[in-house]
């Protein structure tokens, strides 16, 4: 936990962090979980004890270019230190394709 503060703190992305909680608190009509058409390549990894998990149709519409959509068996906001190796599974699912492509 100290290590994931410091990294905020020394790198001042903080506030682009907590940007989810602010947007879901003053738009909760609109905001953060609506689509925004982002035309990059993303993956969406919807773990089940996570604030959100995004249905697929949701992340299909929003991201035009989704290379990825998972549904983990385990795991919730902190996926990454909770089930490590499903995270670690999500993340090379996710760019498989991208590495494909070099």
């Amino acid at each position: 936990m100290i290590d994931n503060v410091t990294l905020y703190w020394l790198t001042n992305t903080a506030i682009s962090s907590a940007r989810l909680y602010w947007d879901n608190a003053h738009f909760p009509s609109g905001g953060f979980f609506d689509p925004h058409g982002i035309k990059i390549p993303v993956a969406v990894s919807a773990f089940p004890n996570e604030i959100y998990q995004a249905p697929q149709s949701w992340a299909e519409k929003a991201y035009p270019k989704l290379i990825h959509y998972g549904r983990p068996a385990k795991g919730g906001h902190f996926a990454a230190w909770e089930q490590p190796e499903l995270f670690t599974a999500e993340l090379r699912a996710s760019f498989k394709s991208l590495r494909d492509q070099i």
